[in-house]
């Protein structure tokens, strides 16, 4: 169980698709485990089958083979505190959906930056665990099903050049998936079971995420469950109309 207290956490990961740019919002701090429980605002609606069928350009299976450590910036450093992210490879297994007119094919790998630890005092290796709340943390050895985007590159006044790149849509968008079972496997850091997603979604009440209404079943069931969904207007998000084109 994780022991919450309340606190202010302010999460700038770069490229990072689980949030909109940077986690602003509350964090839950567990002193025995370490971690640090971070929330932030989806990039897209990622929640039901409809929302999939309207954002993401594809659907796929990935397994998290390696990871890498992200320095924190100089200004971090100085400060004492700040954070050391994480680039994570995934091995993109197979495409199970894919939107007509997608920009680009699904990619066979993805380096997918996600979080990865808050330092204090001084020292890098003093270090927190940072979880996103109630999704995967994204670890390896374990498997995936990711609803993603391709985003181009964007030039805003102002601000650093963001280079193009794939994103997953938000909270909902990536699923645990170990032994090709919804639900099963590394969620907000920790190995969770089938049967405990299942009872979760149960508890939760009538499921509004894809993968609380899918827990225990597999890919057939998610992809037959993408053919019936109906696509939705698509909304504009962010302050892209003030963005310029790069090159």
């Amino acid at each position: 169980m994780i022991r919450r207290t309340r606190a202010t956490v302010v999460v700038a990961v770069a490229a990072a698709s689980v949030v909109a740019g940077a986690l602003i919002g509350q964090a839950t701090q567990n002193n025995p485990g370490g971690l640090i429980v971070a929330e932030g605002k989806d990039r897209r609606p990622s929640q039901a089958a409809a929302d999939w069928v309207t954002y993401a350009d594809h659907v796929v299976v990935a397994t998290a083979d390696g990871e890498r450590e992200t320095p924190p910036s100089g200004t971090e450093i100085e400060r004492g505190e700040g954070l050391v992210g994480r680039e994570v490879n995934l091995r993109i297994d197979k495409v199970l959906w894919s939107r007509e007119g997608a920009p680009r094919s699904a990619p066979a790998t993805w380096q997918r930056a996600s979080l990865g630890w808050q330092f204090k005092g001084g020292d890098t290796e003093n270090r927190m665990k940072m979880v996103p709340a109630d999704q995967p943390r994204v670890e390896s050895g374990h498997r995936y099903i990711l609803a993603i985007d391709w985003e181009e590159a964007k030039c805003s006044p102002g601000d650093e050049p963001e280079p193009a790149q794939w994103h997953t849509l938000g909270e909902g968008a990536v699923v645990p998936y170990d032994d090709d079972i919804i639900g099963n496997g590394e969620m907000a850091g920790r190995v969770q079971s089938a049967e405990r997603a299942v009872q979760l979604a149960a508890e939760e009440g009538p499921a509004v995420r894809l993968e609380d209404q899918l827990a225990g079943q597999g890919a057939d069931e998610l992809v037959a469950a993408l053919r019936e969904a109906t696509p939705v207007p698509r909304m504009q998000f962010g302050a892209a109309g003030d963005a310029t084109k790069c090159g």
